[in-house]
């Protein structure tokens, strides 16, 4: 979309410094680079590397190394322009305390819980603190200046100092990577629209729980209800050019 189309629309009111207009779903968004921060949903060993826990749970993971290696482009392109980098970390005590016991619903629905009630040999070893499942991916590790937040439930906004810390920085768009579109990344948006914060998702550089057509669905959600959608090349090409 041209510029005169997009002033045509209503969405445009001219750009100002460390400003982009991010073509995206159901329209183009202005997104200010200095208030705006890339979060990185549970990219751990549990829900993107075989036999962790998605994959001991029945989930296909087979299309998580593209969503690792676009989501590592945009980290590259975020840092470079200065951007906060922000990764969840999912997962509870060894002791599973943090997860809540039948008196939470998270200990019905949380597939790694009922997972390890069915093969209690997997006990403390799915998304336990300290283990291998717990870790983030190797080719997404943290740098220094990221920042990373444990989060014990979907939402990264649930008991975390996560709206504090962006508030503290002046942050008032989120840019969504990870896994999964349909639970933390949707979940964490949806309470960030609550609080006033804009949030995109780049599609490919997240992945569903499930099917292709529950990725679908999430996005068209999303673009409809609770915020925008567009592609890590799309977004990587506007800062770039920002950032020159």
């Amino acid at each position: 979309m041209s510029i005169e189309e997009l002033k045509l629309s209503g969405y445009y009111d001219g750009t100002q410094a460390n400003e982009i207009i991010l073509p995206a779903k159901p329209e183009p968004l202005t997104i200010n680079l200095k208030e705006t921060a890339i979060i990185v949903v549970d990219m751990q060993n549990a829900y993107a590397t075989k036999n962790g826990y998605l994959d001991r749970a029945g989930f296909d993971i087979s299309s998580t190394g593209p969503v690792i290696q676009q989501t590592a482009k945009v980290l590259d392109v975020a840092r470079n322009a200065g951007m906060p980098v922000v990764y969840f970390q999912n997962g509870w005590d060894p002791e599973y305390t943090e997860a809540g016991g039948p008196g939470s619903p998270n200990w019905y629905k949380s597939n790694a819980l009922k997972t390890m009630r069915k093969q209690p040999e997997l006990m403390g070893t799915l998304l336990a603190k300290g283990t291998w499942d717990y870790e983030l991916v190797e080719e997404l590790a943290p740098q220094p200046g990221d920042i990373v937040i444990p989060k014990t439930r979907y939402s990264g906004f649930y008991n975390t100092n996560l709206d504090s810390m962006l508030r503290s920085r002046g942050i008032k768009t989120l840019v969504f990577t990870g896994i999964a579109t349909n639970v933390c990344v949707e979940s964490t948006l949806r309470d960030g629209f609550f609080l006033e914060y804009f949030g995109v998702v780049l599609a490919d550089a997240t992945h569903q729980a499930g099917s292709e057509s529950i990725q679908q669905a999430s996005l068209y959600n999303i673009e409809t209800f609770f915020g925008w959608v567009s592609d890590v090349d799309t977004f990587c090409d506007q800062v770039a050019k920002q950032s020159t």
